[in-house]
């Protein structure tokens, strides 16, 4: 058998131009071998200027392409990176599949932002249509790419494992004050609530942590889960009027709220038999400097931590400076005065950098990232999990049955808080 052709230099497309497109736009500048070729995005004049961020940081030549039909077909296009709203990702993956089974363009691999959909049946069908497309995959969970989480990891199980044995508690939270653009609060679009935005990281770092390097995620298999959701700041009638103002009226958390609290454990066996946990909690409901990610992994005679706001570098800004409101110092900022924490590399130390590394040394060699659908797969159906065990108010067992038919309340219209 032949070895795959490797491609020079991969050119990436990017489906979406918003914030997170911004956040791979900026960690494509620590990554060889590419270039960022195109962009679509229903909105013209956002990919417009979106190709013109990428040009003027030497990322291009890119252009804006009229369709995501088009972007796909181009033979100046090798990969496609799936970065808009989780309620058109199943639509994107077809198209993306009608124009390689159609035998246009000329793609080598496709990877998709987290979670890979909202709910299992959703991203079963993205998993599909890219296998069957031929198509190489990567699930684009930034965490596990964090340069912390990496060398953290790789020195526990260098170090603690081989002395006392596999690490069997994982513990991980993110939290914020709140999504910057209004689909993420709708439930119908976005899937869910906070547990769907952002516990997708937590329960997915925690699985990377615990499972043995080199060794298949799969390795460790989901046995229950248990989890308790709740709104604790954005109903309250001052805080739904706020955010009518800052996201529009179509957010009224007055009758159609999603969660802004969500913690979970989940039980996992490995193949000896050995029981491992995972213990998550996210919130939109977190005022602090900006946004705060906590990781901790506990084995028999060792432990990890990390917090992301427990920085090197701080400024403090006195009462007298009145700077104006921005994200210039961390994600989600709160404050431009006091004592603040700085991020000097964003996307780095919250691992856009590697991932994107990674992702494109795979597309452009042939090799299967690390981090794929089926990771993505495996995801939300933690995730369903979670969801299942909140809404019945009692431990979900995998055994139980498929939770391939499963929408949580919110996505489907039935929560209210």
């Amino acid at each position: 058998m032949s070895e795959p052709a490797i491609v020079p230099v991969l050119r990436v497309g990017f489906l979406g131009s918003g914030f997170i497109a911004d956040f791979h736009l900026q960690s494509m500048l620590g990554v060889r071998n590419v270039q960022v070729a195109g962009v679509y995005s229903p909105t013209a004049a956002n990919a417009a200027a979106f190709a013109e961020r990428a040009n003027a940081a030497g990322l291009g030549p890119c252009r804006a392409y009229e369709s995501l039909e088009a972007l796909a077909a181009s033979d100046e296009i090798d990969a496609i990176w799936i970065l808009g709203p989780n309620d058109a990702r199943v639509e994107a993956m077809r198209t993306i599949h009608a124009v390689v089974t159609g035998g246009r363009g000329r793609l080598l691999g496709v990877a998709c932002e987290k979670p890979l959909a909202r709910n299992l049946a959703e991203a079963r069908e993205v998993l599909r249509l890219a296998e069957e497309a031929g198509l190489n995959h990567g699930y684009l969970e930034n965490q596990i790419f964090s340069t912390a989480v990496q060398r953290g990891k790789e020195i526990i199980w260098r170090r603690g494992v081989p002395g006392s044995g596999q690490p069997y508690l994982a513990r991980a939270s993110e939290e914020h004050s709140g999504p910057h653009k209004p689909w993420f609060w709708q439930g119908e679009r976005q899937g869910g609530g906070v547990l769907s935005d952002m516990m997708c990281h937590s329960v997915e770092v925690a699985r990377f942590l615990l499972t043995p390097p080199g060794a298949d995620r799969g390795s460790l298999r989901l046995v229950s889960a248990n989890a308790t959701v709740a709104n604790l700041k954005w109903t309250r009638p001052e805080y739904v009027e706020r955010l009518k103002q800052m996201m529009g009226p179509e957010v009224d958390y007055a009758s159609r709220p999603a969660e802004d609290f969500a913690r979970g454990v989940l039980v996992l066996e490995n193949e000896q038999g050995q029981k491992a946990m995972i213990e998550a909690s996210t919130s939109w409901a977190y005022v602090g400097p900006g946004l705060r990610i906590q990781i901790e992994l506990l084995g028999p005679e060792y432990s990890l931590e990390l917090n992301t706001l427990s920085t090197g570098l701080r400024v403090f800004l006195s009462r007298d400076l009145q700077g104006a409101a921005g994200e210039d110092l961390l994600e989600k900022q709160n404050a431009e005065q006091g004592l603040m924490p700085v991020l000097e590399d964003e996307a780095g130390i919250y691992g856009y950098t590697l991932e994107n590394r990674h992702m494109v040394e795979c597309f452009r060699t042939g090799r299967r990232p690390i981090e794929t659908f089926h990771d993505g797969v495996a995801v939300v159906e933690m995730l369903m999990a979670l969801y299942r065990s909140a809404e019945l108010e009692r431990t979900v067992y995998l055994s139980e049955g498929d939770l391939a038919e499963y929408v949580p309340p919110v996505a489907r219209g039935a929560y209210r808080g």
